[in-house]
């Protein structure tokens, strides 16, 4: 079970990645395991991190990620019946 990540932890990690210069999407994407080696006093966490950060940005769910939400649809949602 992935442990709950906190708002204040990917600020944190946001803010790392602000202070090395990686302060776009575009960036953040061209980042590679050498690269985030190379920022001073990453942890393990840090980079599980901004692995996440990736894939979100990817997908287009930054915000959803960020706020600990959720896009997915509920599968017993009832449609209405306009016929």
């Amino acid at each position: 079970m992935k442990d709950k990540i906190t708002f204040q932890q990917k600020v944190k990690v946001m803010n790392k990645l602000f202070d090395n210069g990686y302060n776009t999407e575009k960036k953040l994407q061209q980042l590679d395991m050498e690269k985030i080696l190379k920022i001073p006093n990453i942890t393990i966490h840090d980079m599980n991190l901004i692995l996440e950060l990736q894939k979100h940005i990817k997908s287009n769910k930054l915000f959803t990620y960020l706020g600990n939400g959720s896009d997915e649809q509920v599968e017993n949602q009832v449609s209405p019946n306009w016929s």
